[in-house]
């Protein structure tokens, strides 16, 4: 048949759907919560030159729809029918990005030729390593990260590679574990190939390969056409997390947009330099790493939810990764922590179009979403490595309603773990997870309210991580009015007594304590002191803010649950009825940026970049402590006084 518009389209549902029953494969067949239950994997059908064209439509985690496989195509001399290949080595073709993303690919053929790639990666809980569950900020050189696999085949004709199979398995801390994801994964991609078989069947090999072609103009067309309607110029906007290291200083993720017509650039010129942690992200600077154009993906589909999402929907963007960043680090760099940096490249890439076009789009998402993850021991002195789900933020306010609560934004993907789950399969108990009261920014439209877990351990030596612990200082941004949202926490109660956490993201704990963690909220959007009253009754009632709040926030006084209207007039009367600028950034955000102005910011980029990579965040300290110091000092003077001390 002939690939005309709605045969196109006929075609691309038949991939779609190829894709679905390559997760759905995956994800009922996998051993571990991680991957069965939040659903932290991905599948796509990539064409012979690795562009993804087909994705799994409400399945695993859309970061990688727009994903380029190509790289890591070309590493592997030449492939034959039967054959398997893996890899997760983050700078090997630069698609595994930290090392517990195991990727698999599997060649397609048809008449002795390759017709495309089915592949897919799933997040494994542990890949060995220096700590359990393989990832943590304080990590400095990806070789603590775990084992690293680079790029061959696993299954050669068919049959597995023992070899590389124990050596696998043997540098795990849950080999069983991540041997069956392992398999479910190479089920996943075996009911790709069948499924591929199927289309080419019905539509034919030629049309087949006419109509991936198709599928990715199209995607591209659509992505041009809604880039038209935002206004041309130029956009300014950084987000920061908290620390760029266990108790540094904060690291920032910068952008410029630059829309022209149907065309966008995203300028990261302005991030932090490479660091001496696990929070860069190796793209290989590659102008449309998926990671790097999330947001871009996001923003195009919160537009127009008709949008095809594949790589052609990319194609009318180019990122500027400059080298030796935080944003295209270099090797050995760790990397594990990459996805707190992609949250903050997500929501500064939020915030830029928000100033294009803040009546299309939502307040940001706060980020900092912790993945718990414990080892434990169970009453059979068995070792127990498990994950226990995402806890974190909502979604911002939007122009139309409130934020989702729990989940949305950046996180919507990771699904919750439900607790009965979890102490099925683990030895602890829970006293609470929940939405937290009082953590969303106030607005005309409130942002998502976040979540907060609780649980006690009970045995000795357990270690809990809590993966891209953020926003304990600086807050989520709220929007033309709106308020910043509340801040997140880590602590654990020991013997009645707290221990605060901060942004520590590894903890040891005893028999009898009590890890207790709470998201960040998110922005709100529009003034507070629109929000219909009712509302703000409406959530008090259901335990989301309380009466306090509403009084200081909302200008909503009750009395014994009922509205004082005389007193709600008279605070409403004397609230702010006019946003005093684009975003609320919070008080803490607001001190730093006093000191930290972006012009100070510039002449920074410009001295680090100069530096060799391997000293720049050295000296990115050096200049904050000095900083810190003395809030006046002349940038000129510290920069010249370190090329004296240093030599550089």
């Amino acid at each position: 048949m002939a690939i005309d518009g709605r045969n196109l389209q006929i075609l691309a549902n038949y991939c779609a759907a190829a894709a679905d029953a390559m997760a759905f494969t995956l994800m009922r067949t996998a051993h571990s919560t991680f991957v069965k239950e939040t659903e932290d994997f991905s599948c796509q059908i990539v064409s012979r030159d690795g562009l993804a064209f087909a994705s799994p439509r409400s399945f695993g985690a859309p970061w990688y729809s727009g994903i380029d496989y190509g790289p890591v195509l070309a590493l592997i001399d030449s492939y034959e029918e039967g054959d398997i290949c893996i890899t997760n080595d983050s700078y090997a073709g630069n698609v595994a990005t930290h090392s517990p993303d195991i990727h698999i690919w599997k060649p397609v053929f048809h008449g002795g030729e390759i017709v495309c790639f089915v592949v897919g990666h799933i997040h494994n809980t542990d890949v060995g390593g220096a700590v359990p569950a393989s990832l943590s900020r304080s990590l400095t050189d990806i070789v603590q990260e775990g084992i690293r696999i680079p790029p061959l085949k696993i299954v050669r004709h068919g049959e597995l590679n023992e070899e590389v199979a124990r050596i696998m398995r043997l540098n795990v801390r849950a080999p069983e574990q991540n041997w069956g994801d392992f398999k479910a994964q190479i089920a996943s991609v075996n009911v790709g190939e069948r499924k591929i078989h199927d289309i080419i069947a019905r539509f034919g090999v030629t049309d087949f390969l006419q109509g991936i072609e198709g599928i990715l103009d199209y995607a591209e067309a659509q992505a041009r056409s809604i880039i038209k309607t935002i206004p041309d110029g130029e956009y300014f906007y950084a987000d920061f997390a908290d620390e760029d290291g266990e108790g540094g200083f904060p690291c920032r993720v910068a952008i410029t947009l630059r829309v022209s017509g149907d065309t966008l650039e995203l300028d990261y010129t302005g991030s932090d330099p490479q660091l001496a942690s696990s929070l860069n992200m190796p793209t290989g600077g590659r102008e449309r790493h998926p990671l790097a154009l999330v947001g871009v993906t996001y923003v195009l589909s919160t537009l127009d939810r008709n949008l095809l999402l594949n790589a052609g929907t990319l194609r009318p963007t180019r990122a500027i990764l400059p080298p030796g960043t935080v944003m295209n680090c270099e090797a050995p760099a760790a990397v594990g922590m990459r996805s707190l940096t992609c949250a903050l490249s997500q929501i500064a890439t939020l915030g830029v179009f928000s100033q294009a076009i803040p009546d299309r789009l939502p307040a940001n998402s706060p980020g900092g979403n912790s993945i718990m993850n414990i080892r434990t021991t169970d009453s059979a002195n068995r070792s127990v490595v498990a994950s226990l789900g995402p806890v974190g933020g909502g979604a911002g306010g939007t122009p139309r309603h409130d934020g989702p609560d729990g989940s949305g934004g950046l996180s919507a993907f990771l699904k919750n773990t439900p607790i009965e789950i979890n102490e099925a399969e683990v030895p602890i108990h829970f006293h609470r997870y929940g939405l937290a009261a009082d953590s969303a920014g106030a607005g005309r439209y409130r942002g998502g309210l976040a979540t907060e877990m609780a649980f006690e351990v009970f045995a000795p030596n357990t270690t809990v991580t809590a993966r891209n612990r953020n926003r304990s200082v600086f807050a989520s941004a709220g929007v033309l009015g709106g308020e910043s949202g509340g801040l997140s926490h880590f602590r654990t109660l020991r013997n009645g007594t707290a221990i605060e956490h901060g942004n520590t993201d590894v903890i040891h704990c005893q028999p009898g304590d009590i890890v207790e963690v709470r998201g960040p909220g998110a922005g709100g959007y529009g003034l507070p002191v629109e929000r219909d009253v009712q509302q703000v009754v409406q959530d008090v009632r259901c335990g989301f803010v309380s009466e306090q709040v509403a009084r200081d926030s909302y200008g909503v006084a009750l009395r014994e649950g009922e509205i004082d209207e005389v007193e709600t007039a008279r605070l409403r009367a004397e609230m702010r009825s006019s946003a005093a600028q684009h975003f609320d950034h919070g008080m803490a955000r607001s001190a730093f940026e006093a000191i930290w102005t972006p012009e100070r910011y510039r002449v920074l980029t410009a001295f680090l970049a100069a530096a060799p990579v391997s000293w720049r965040h050295f000296l990115k300290q050096q200049v904050f402590t000095a900083v810190a110091a003395d809030s006046d000092a002349s940038m000129d003077v510290i920069f010249a006084d370190l090329r004296g001390r240093y030599s550089v």
